[in-house]
């Protein structure tokens, strides 16, 4: 809990810097189990009307409750890997199958409300991203250990043997990666 208040803290604060210039985008990153979700929620509930998540696209079929335009720009492999090649998306990701992306349009989208862009990404988009000029600022969430992080996955109970391995295999790579980067 004491990590979760230090970024909370560390994130409002962040908050007077990005309003007082045009607004930066938020890169908030980190292993699945370390409370990204929950942290952005509470960012979002103590500042409501600033903060905003741009809508990706992906290439997956819409679930029954999703609408086009509002949880995701639904498209087809073959429009999405164009726009790639044009250089319209600052991060994509390819996951089960499905491309998965952030446009620069839908950052722009945010930023022109005069909101602060708020991306939840994995560690494959930051290293994306750098390489853009988005300038943005970058939070990781660390979890207080591998072994909490694997009791907070396990408590989900949302979780099979191998998918736990896998999270946690991919959690070590993320930590390896922001000691290399900090």
């Amino acid at each position: 809990m004491e990590s979760t208040v230090r970024v909370g803290r560390f994130m409002a604060n962040c908050y007077c810097s990005m309003i007082h210039k045009r607004p930066r985008p938020l890169v908030v990153c980190g292993p699945s189990g370390t409370g990204k979700s929950t942290l952005i929620k509470r960012l979002f509930d103590e500042f409501p009307g600033t903060f905003k998540f741009s809508v990706s696209h992906t290439t997956r079929a819409p679930r029954p409750d999703e609408q086009d335009g509002i949880h995701y720009h639904f498209t087809n492999k073959e429009k999405m890997q164009e726009q790639i090649q044009n250089g319209e998306f600052i991060e994509t990701a390819t996951f089960s199958g499905n491309l998965y992306g952030t446009s620069k349009q839908a950052v722009e989208e945010v930023q022109r409300l005069g909101k602060v862009c708020v991306l939840d990404i994995d560690i494959q988009g930051v290293k994306q991203i750098k390489h853009t000029d988005l300038n943005p600022l970058y939070v990781f969430i660390k979890p207080p250990s591998i072994i909490e992080l694997e009791r907070r996955l396990k408590a989900r109970n949302t979780e099979t043997k191998e998918s736990l391995e896998r999270r946690l295999s991919i959690a070590r790579a993320e930590l390896e990666y922001d000691e290399t980067t900090s």
